[in-house]
């Protein structure tokens, strides 16, 4: 068959409010130009993000119904260990509330004020929690990342060459770890090839400096392997997922990515002695260790969705429905981000908007037009997103100004796609015409989340 269908049936809906631009002027202009800042009644596609909001299945609505809510030593904390040891394979695990506090530990536990901390790109608050510890999260993708145009499948790798440069010159006194980001998210989505995770492992071990993987979409990672890297075409996803994990020491990992579950996450490590120095902070500030934060029933809900997310039919219907929106944008001549990713479908405001300076934030001007035009809500992952210097507070021009449009698991159908299509092309016709915009107030760490913003 031609048409890929969705591999489930909808149950139960959830009503749209739906506004007019005049409304949404007025919405918009009350959040401060920010898209976060806006109340989700008023939006009426929302692809700020696929963290927590996708879809849960009957089955994992089924497992809350029987979590244990003992305090220690749940029943629903020992089926929460073994699928997650099942699958990425590691010895210790912690759950925590979400993958932000997972970083939190790792960080606080590893990094000092003179580190520096290796990744193909770091994400929002994997930089903030490296800096704010005091150390450099520092970005080396790989050079096909900068073409965003080709159909290079792998642009999420890293640059090995520079990474084994950074090694040489540094050494595991400065660098505590490296991490690779599965799928590189504010790299536009793009996937990690197994040879790349196999190479960065093999570096690591060689200068004795512990390797992890950000694995909030491991299982979409997998699957474009399968489907792009030679070798694993034949291959269970869930078992190139297995193989990706047994590179590694360690693994951060929000659940409410590719786990189905609307709050969650873990750490996970192999090193007992430094899973013991975490583990007495995620007492201090998340929880006893068998729940971390997290109710009975929430532990219950990822346990089903780690298994689900590893569907094969589910992946292939994933992935290609994403393809069918950036083929459509590409058709239409709306720079976007090729080969299209798993998750998202990412915007080149700079393209888009090339009038408009880095600094003059591109990529909040294309998010406040798309609110406005059709009441889609995505996020800026630009220069707003990459912040100030931590140490100067000097501002920094972005690598890339990108829109993202985060598609959330099982919520939205193609003919909702459609009508994103289609707003996203009516803000293109009319995109001379959209001017920068200004910083009126922001927090130092994370100031996309709320700042506040005003037309030049």
């Amino acid at each position: 068959m031609k048409t890929i269908i969705e591999p489930f049936k909808i149950k139960m809906v959830e009503p749209i409010q739906l506004t007019t631009m005049e409304q949404r002027d007025t919405l918009i202009r009350n959040a401060h130009y920010n898209p976060f800042l806006l109340s989700a009644e008023d939006v009426i596609i929302d692809l700020l993000t696929d963290s927590g909001t996708s879809a849960m299945s009957a089955n994992a609505w089924g497992a809350m119904m029987r979590g244990d809510e003992s305090y220690a030593g749940a029943r629903s904390w020992y089926r929460f260990r073994d699928t997650v040891k099942d699958i990425f394979g590691f010895e210790q695990i912690m759950p925590t509330h979400q993958g932000r506090a997972a970083e939190r530990i790792l960080f606080s536990v590893m990094v000092n004020p003179d580190s520096i901390v290796p990744n193909n790109t770091h994400f929002d608050t994997t930089r903030a929690n490296i800096e704010y510890a005091g150390g450099a999260a520092l970005d080396i993708p790989c050079a096909e990342a900068d073409d965003l145009d080709s159909d290079f499948p792998f642009k999420g790798n890293i640059d090995l060459d520079a990474l084994k440069k950074l090694v040489a010159k540094e050494g595991p006194e400065h660098i505590p770890l490296i991490m690779v980001t599965v799928t590189n998210n504010s790299g536009g989505g793009q996937p990690v090839s197994m040879a790349n995770i196999r190479s960065i492992s093999r570096i690591a071990k060689d200068a004795g400096i512990p390797f992890y993987i950000d694995a909030c979409r491991f299982a979409e990672n997998a699957h474009f392997i399968k489907r792009r890297e030679p070798g694993y075409e034949n291959t269970p996803t869930i078992d190139i997922a297995r193989e990706m994990f047994s590179y590694a020491d360690g693994c951060t990992m929000s659940a409410k990515k590719d786990a189905f579950a609307n709050i969650g996450g873990f750490l996970c490590t192999n090193d007992a002695g430094l899973a013991q120095q975490e583990r007495n902070l995620l007492i201090l500030t998340e929880g006893f260790p068998t729940y971390g934060g997290l109710a009975g029933r929430d532990l219950d809900a990822i346990a089903v969705g780690l298994r689900e997310i590893l569907d094969e039919d589910y992946l292939d219907y994933r992935l290609t429905s994403t393809r069918y929106v950036v083929q459509h944008l590409r058709s239409a001549g709306v720079p976007v981000v090729a080969p299209a990713g798993g998750h998202a479908v990412y915007l080149d405001a700079r393209r888009f908007l090339p009038h408009i300076e880095p600094l003059q934030y591109p990529g909040q001007s294309l998010s406040v037009e798309l609110y406005r035009e059709a009441g889609i809500r995505g996020v800026e992952i630009g220069s707003v997103m990459a912040g100030a210097d931590p140490r100067t507070g000097e501002e920094r021009p972005a690598r890339l100004e990108l829109v993202r449009l985060a598609i959330p698991r099982r919520v939205y159908t193609q003919s909702h796609m459609d009508y994103v299509l289609e707003g996203i092309n009516l803000v293109w016709q009319r995109r001379d015409g959209i001017r920068g915009m200004r910083i009126e107030k922001a927090p130092k760490f994370l100031r996309h989340f709320t700042a506040e913003f005003e037309w030049i």
